[in-house]
Formats: C-alpha cells, structure tokens, sequence
C-alpha cells in the first residue's frame, strides 16, 4: 500500500492504461478509451449517543471504450490483473461489433485534448481514526439535543473521509489524472412530540477537512431549523413572490444546466431548444463557470473526454452564451464540445448585494422556500410544480412556518422572473450561488 493509502500509485494506473491501448490497438480498435481508477473512506453515524454504523469502502475499477470505425462497445471491470484487462479489451470489442454505427461515436480532436500537469489542489487526505470520528459525530449530535429540550429525536450525526485518485487515456496521446478528496459532517434531529415533530438538517463538505464547519455548529444549527420548523400550518391557494434559500436555489440552477446540456438539445426534450443567444434569465443574472478554482468541489483540468477545461461565461445579463455539451453531443447537434462531458464545473452564479434578511425584505410579502419534495419537473414544457415548506413572510420579516403546499410555475418564466440573487453563497457542490427571489409563483395550499 502506498504512503498515500491507495494500494495502487499513479504510475501503476498510468502502466494499466498504456496497456489496455496498446491490447486494444492490437486487437484492431482503431481508437480507444481507457479509465482506471480506485478510492476509499470511511463512514461514521452516531444516533442518540450511540454508534449506529461504521462504514469501510475500497472500491476499484476499469472502463473500455472501443472503436471499430463509427462502432463503439464498452465494457468494464473491477480486477485488475493483466489477463482481466485484456479480456475487458476483448469484451468492449465484440460488444462493438454487433453495435450499429453511430457518426457521432469518436475520439475528441487531439487539439483540443489536455496536456502537462495542473495542480488545483484537490487532494487532503483526512487520517480520521475511527475513534475520533465517533467523538466528532456525538459531540455535533449532543450539540443539536443541548439547544433545546423541545429537540427530542435524532436521525443521527456523521462523518465521513474519501479520498480516490484516477487515470484516463485514450489513443490520440491523452493520459492524465489525479487524486481528490471529499469529506463531510452531517446532523439531522427531530424537535417537537406526536403529529406535531418537524425535523431538519445540516451538513458542512470540502476537499478538506481543516475547512468543514465546527461540529457543535453543525449540530446547532440543525436543530435550530428544526425548531424554527415547529408550528408549521397550511396557507390559502395564491399568487405571491418565492424566495428560495440557497441550498435549493442551487436545484433551480441544476434545472437550467440540465435543459441546456447535450442530451437533453440533440434528444429535442428541452424547453430551451435553440436559446443560445436568447434571453433565458433576467438581465441582472451572470453564471461563469471556473474549472480552476484551487480547491473547489468542481474543479478539474480536463472533463471526462480528456478535454481540456477553460474559464467562460454561461450567461450574461440573462442572455445564453453556451451550452453543456461533451464531444458526443456536441457531435450529433453539429457543434464543438465546452469540455462538459461528465458535468459542469464550478458554476459561479454572480451575488447581489442583499443577504437572505435583505432578499425577505424586498419581497416582502411571499413564499421563503427551505424545503423541496419529490421531482415534479418537465424539461420539455418547463412546467414546474414541487412540494414545499419554508416560511412566510408579511413586511419582509418571517411570520411562520409553512407546511404541505405546493409551488408551481414553468421554469421559462421562472428563470426570467428572477428579482434578485443574494450574496449568502453555499458551496456544496458545481453550483455556487446565494439564495434567489423569483417574482411569482402559485402556491398551492389548503
């Protein structure tokens, strides 16, 4: 095992890809794919004081793709041995051969493939003994319950360490990878008694540990927006402002990045069909996306064809500047590929100037949304329609919790409607954005 804690190093991988190319070159592929990766972490939950679960996972594997010609086959495999390999090889080859051909199946250009070494600093193993991991999570638990006696349940506190590392390769000359880490803190309590209980949660994610929320916070935290919960009513069927926090307003940009990402255009199952160029948002919003940001969650130098990422702007002042695409589905809609393939990388959605107090105050009277349910989305009409809770608010304060309503629109109007955006940016993941008023919705309640 390597100092690293990956039973395989980099030049291992690096050897397995070579040698699945040249096993493939010689079996008569005329282009192939190669990924070999392996990772490991653990995983920790205390519920109410005690130890519910302890979680150790070492995964490992390999991916082929094959070409014969504009046939593609893909086969995979966990073993790592040479023979293993080579009959992956074999098996993506005869799956290629009985595959109708398919003009958009090839390699990226070359020019535009990664190449040389770019460091954005992703990887911080976390050597967490199993021990500390059991301290952290109770005293984040014991945290949430010491708040208030009203909080008399628990879905538990975890914690978790993952590292992994990768290579990717292919036959024009690409190879490349790196190691990455992701650990988080978690807590999910339970305040109130009877029909009446309400629960909430927290969590805290990063590359690295050093950088995760303060266990007791995280427990506070989530306790106290359970708490907050307590009380919660229906509200009569309207028309009004939402406000939705940012941890869901990541989900409306999520929306948006799926409707303008390959699949969904050369499929013709988007309702942003033919939008670039055109007014998609309001004007005062602007989404870059930055695949260089030194540790971010979404940062990496190349996407999962090998292509090499830039900086660029998605939207500005609401207009569509690009797409999502991969070199796939940029192929089959007659364009070139934004280095997507695999997802986004580090959307930045431009902050306002207000802070979630300062969004409630210039909506003042409307939905503040903090929960969403179930997945009620059509991507090809837009049409939006999700169950919710959260708050409302009178003369931009917050007057009670909500419960059991629904909140419907179509995300063409939606995203155009968009007032405001705010500047208490969560980072949890490729989208980076503060919480976002939309300036009518209908609310579904009793």
């Amino acid at each position: 095992m390597s100092s690293q804690g990956f039973s395989y190093p980099q030049d291992t991988l690096r050897a397995m890809a070579q040698d699945i190319l040249d096993h493939a070159r010689s079996r008569g592929a005329s282009a192939c794919e190669a990924d070999v990766s392996e990772g490991f972490g653990q995983s920790v939950t205390v519920r109410r004081g005690d130890v519910e679960t302890i979680e150790y996972n070492r995964d490992k594997g390999v991916g082929v793709t094959v070409y014969l010609g504009q046939r593609r086959g893909y086969a995979s495999t966990s073993d790592f041995s040479r023979a293993a390999l080579h009959a992956t090889v074999d098996a993506a080859l005869s799956i290629a051969r009985f595959t109708a051909p398919d003009e958009a199946a090839v390699l990226p250009e070359a020019e535009l493939l990664a190449h040389g070494e770019t460091d954005l600093d992703l990887y911080h193993p976390w050597a967490l003994a199993v021990e500390e991991a059991i301290d952290i999570a109770r005293r984040c638990e014991a945290a949430a319950f010491a708040v208030s006696p009203q909080v008399k349940n628990s879905e538990g506190a975890s914690v978790s360490a993952q590292q992994s590392h990768f290579v990717s390769a292919n036959s024009l000359g690409f190879m490349g990878g790196y190691a990455s880490s992701r650990h988080y803190l978690s807590c999910s309590v339970i305040a109130g008694k009877g029909d009446a209980m309400q629960r909430d949660d927290w969590y805290s994610t990063h590359r690295d540990a050093a950088d995760l929320a303060e266990a007791e916070l995280v427990g506070e935290y989530a306790a106290r927006r359970a708490l907050s919960r307590l009380g919660a009513r229906k509200i009569a069927t309207c028309e009004v402002p939402v406000l939705f926090e940012a941890p869901l307003a990541a989900s409306l940009i999520g929306n948006f990045v799926y409707a303008v990402s390959g699949g969904s255009l050369y499929r013709k199952s988007s309702f942003l069909l033919d939008s670039l160029d055109t007014q998609v948002f309001s004007p005062q919003v602007h989404i870059s996306e930055r695949p260089h940001l030194p540790r971010a969650l979404a940062s990496s130098p190349f996407d999962d064809d090998g292509v090499a990422t830039h900086d660029r702007e998605v939207v500005e002042a609401g207009v569509l500047k690009g797409y999502f695409l991969s070199t796939y589905s940029a192929r089959k809609l007659g364009l070139q590929t934004t280095g997507n393939a695999g997802g986004s990388h580090n959307l930045i959605v431009r902050p306002g100037k207000r802070d979630l107090v300062g969004l409630a105050a210039l909506m003042g009277r409307g939905l503040l949304v903090t929960e969403l349910l179930g997945q009620g989305v059509n991507y090809v009409t837009g049409d939006y329609s999700r169950g919710a809770s959260g708050y409302w608010v009178e003369n931009g304060e917050i007057r009670y919790p909500v419960q059991e309503i629904t909140i419907a629109g179509n995300l063409r109007d939606m995203l155009r409607g968009i007032v405001a955006v705010g500047n208490d940016v969560l980072v949890r993941g490729s989208k980076q954005v503060g919480s976002i008023l939309i300036d009518r919705m209908t609310i579904a309640g009793a």
